[in-house]
């Protein structure tokens, strides 16, 4: 079935598309452990912040890469972002970066069309992106009561890294980092 899909990178001037499909993750019901925004700040925010964030996880950007899954009539129905973390910098939560790496978040695939096989073939895609601008590895954060996200990556080859992120806007909650390597291991 999911060969009806095309997996690829977005397009800048295709902003609408992926405002539509990030307002719908965000009404997803794990949302509030999925994202870091809400469904009402990301709404609110005006079409030129819609058009520098698809512009900057274009085909051809360096900096990041959001890959979507299309399905045969042309609806956006799954996507995921690979966004490059430099060695020698400080990631989203303070800490060392230390090796070139890819930071895969955004992840979603729209209700109906979960259990083909989508999610993996983006994941699939995004780790290729990731090896090809010459990350050592790919990681990604998963709150730790989200225990589907957690099964999935576990399903598509990550493990978990033994980093634990607090979240500042959650006192008492955290997050965890699972990774995987390039090597495959």
């Amino acid at each position: 079935m999911r060969m009806n899909y095309v997996i690829r990178s977005i397009r800048a001037d295709e902003w609408p598309a992926a405002k539509k499909l990030r307002l719908a993750a965000l009404q997803d019901p794990v949302a509030h452990l999925a994202f870091l925004e809400t469904y009402e700040e990301a709404v609110a925010r005006p079409d030129s912040f819609w058009e520098e964030r698809a512009e900057g996880a274009a085909e051809g950007a360096a900096g990041a890469q959001q890959i979507i899954a299309e399905g045969p009539d042309g609806e956006w129905v799954g996507t995921l972002t690979v966004l490059v973390e430099e060695a020698g910098t400080k990631d989203w939560a303070g800490f060392p970066v230390e090796r070139r790496q890819g930071h895969v978040v955004g992840v979603f695939v729209r209700p109906e069309y979960r259990g083909i096989g989508l999610t993996e073939v983006l994941f699939d895609a995004g780790a290729e992106w990731a090896w090809g601008i010459g990350a050592e590895r790919v990681r990604l954060i998963v709150h730790e009561e989200n225990g589907r996200a957690q099964r999935l990556y576990r399903k598509v080859g990550f493990v978990p890294s033994g980093v634990v992120v607090p979240l500042e806007q959650t006192p008492g909650e955290i997050e965890l980092e699972f990774v995987l390597e390039r090597d495959g291991s």
